[in-house]
């Protein structure tokens, strides 16, 4: 390689695809932020990897993507065998493309990153979205059918990512859900600025091409008896996710105009993003899902992470005149990504840092009119290795609000039709699975378990991997071979 093809980095710097302008977005624009990259543009970013001899980006990446060389053949214009290599390690690409926060894993990684990072992620989109345009699909010709049957418990990433591995393997998966549509989170949490819905109907196109079945509006243990699934099928893989909401226990937080951030989310996903009002609320969220009108009013949104960033860019989008974030730590702390951050701020959204809530204050009618917090200062790290966020006394005051949307996060919680069979959780709700034995497999040796129900609310590339590497687990205790794993020669 020449001297000038080495350094050439520094001519060529990194650029993202156009997004929509701030002013679309502001009154009302629901369509993905980010365009796509073109071929000269997915080149000219590709072109500038180094191909480190240790790539970090890889190593960071939670399924250890293969990078450096899906972007050596992006250069070659071999897009079909990069989406091959995408998917020999990728269940979902497509999807991760677009809502992984890369500049903390692998383009946070990357070499580069002083010089500016390769835009992975949006190669990555521009891989698969094309490959998929063009009519590529995964090729299970040397696949052969072994006769077993799974039912995978959740169309979430997890369990979309399980039933793809199974189908490679010959395994027939059976995905039920108690939603019509697939995508979990995916498909009702994440709004479609970030990821448009027709993404998931894509992916449920090559799912079902590939032998998987879905068998949607099913809740199990109303639906399907337990038992009855159980001695169905030859194993059972959960992926029924976080969606229990930490109560923060703030006085007022039952007051008018107080929402959770997930059924605010959801309801937004069916009746502003373009699709239709499929699917059961679920319970207990009946009485919030009808949504305030935040036409003008001013909202507050407790809690600084990923949601909390699609809670404040929501309510932009819904017409909010004033849209507060209140965290109670500094931004070097805030566990939502930067770029996020960055776009929300771009779209008007302010941000209070080293402000805890106390209470939630009512006016008149039970409606709520602001939160009175704390100014904050970081004392010693917790158990996790995080400082603490310590009250400053006599700094208190309110933040006047019209709505406010509690975002503190999310854990799973044991279904009681789990534990009549024997699976197992923790204290905190999250399914307990490994210990002496294979990885991801319960206390019922017949039940695997992956994603956000065993780890709690986290990436959905982590989801990913979990269910990726949970149907590998299943695939062994069943006996049967996996099939090879797609790769490219590069």
């Amino acid at each position: 390689m020449s001297r000038k093809q080495v350094f050439q980095f520094l001519d060529l710097p990194r650029t993202m695809p156009q997004r929509i302008p701030v002013e679309l977005r502001t009154s009302g624009d629901w369509g993905e932020l980010y365009g796509k990259f073109d071929k000269a543009d997915a080149q000219y970013q590709a072109g500038r990897c180094l191909d480190c001899g240790n790539p970090y980006c890889s190593w960071k990446c939670p399924v250890h993507n293969a990078i450096p060389q899906w972007l050596q053949l992006v250069q070659e214009n071999r897009i079909e065998e990069a989406a091959a290599l995408c998917h020999s390690t990728n269940p979902l690409p497509e999807v991760c493309g677009r809502v992984c926060p890369q500049d903390r894993l692998c383009e946070g990684s990357c070499t580069l990153e002083e010089f500016g990072a390769v835009t992975i992620g949006a190669v990555e989109k521009y891989i698969v979205d094309s490959a998929l345009a063009a009519g590529w699909r995964p090729d299970l010709h040397d696949v052969q059918p072994t006769g077993k049957r799974v039912a995978i418990v959740g169309a979430g990433p997890a369990g979309l990512a399980c039933a793809d591995r199974l189908a490679r393997a010959g395994v027939h998966p059976v995905v039920f859900d108690r939603y019509e549509q697939i995508g979990g989170l995916l498909q009702f949490g994440i709004p479609s600025f970030k990821l448009d819905k027709a993404v998931i109907a894509k992916r449920r196109e090559v799912l079902e091409g590939m032998g998987v079945e879905f068998r949607l509006g099913v809740e199990i243990g109303r639906d399907v008896d337990a038992a009855q699934l159980l001695g169905e099928f030859d194993a059972v893989f959960l992926g029924t996710g976080a969606y229990r909401y930490t109560d923060g226990g703030l006085p007022g937080q039952d007051l008018k105009g107080v929402l959770p951030a997930l059924p605010f989310l959801v309801q937004n996903s069916r009746i502003v993003g373009g699709n239709d009002p499929w699917g059961r609320p679920i319970a207990g969220w009946e009485d919030k899902l009808a949504l305030p009108d935040l036409n003008g009013k001013r909202v507050v949104v407790l809690g600084g992470g990923d949601t909390g960033m699609d809670c404040v860019r929501s309510a932009v989008r819904l017409g909010a005149a004033k849209v507060t974030c209140a965290y109670r730590r500094d931004e070097a702390n805030m566990p939502g990504s930067a770029r996020e951050v960055a776009n929300a701020r771009e779209e008007g959204v302010r941000f209070l840092f080293n402000r805890q809530p106390l209470s939630i204050e009512a006016g008149a009618d039970d409606e709520v009119i602001g939160v009175t917090v704390v100014e904050t200062m970081l004392g010693e790290p917790d158990a996790r290795g995080r400082r603490n966020a310590v009250p400053v006394e006599g700094s208190e005051s309110l933040l006047e609000a019209d709505v406010v949307i509690i975002a503190f996060g999310f854990s799973p919680e044991l279904p009681a039709w789990l534990s009549s069979q024997g699976v197992q959780s923790s204290d905190n709700g999250r399914i307990l699975v490994g210990g002496t034995r294979l990885p991801y497999q319960t206390a019922n040796a017949k039940v695997f378990a992956g994603g956000d129900a065993v780890r709690g609310a986290d990436l959905v590339v982590t989801a990913v991997a979990e269910g990726r590497d949970a149907a590998a687990s299943i695939v062994q205790w069943l006996g049967v071979e996996a099939a090879p794993r797609q790769v490219a020669a590069a």
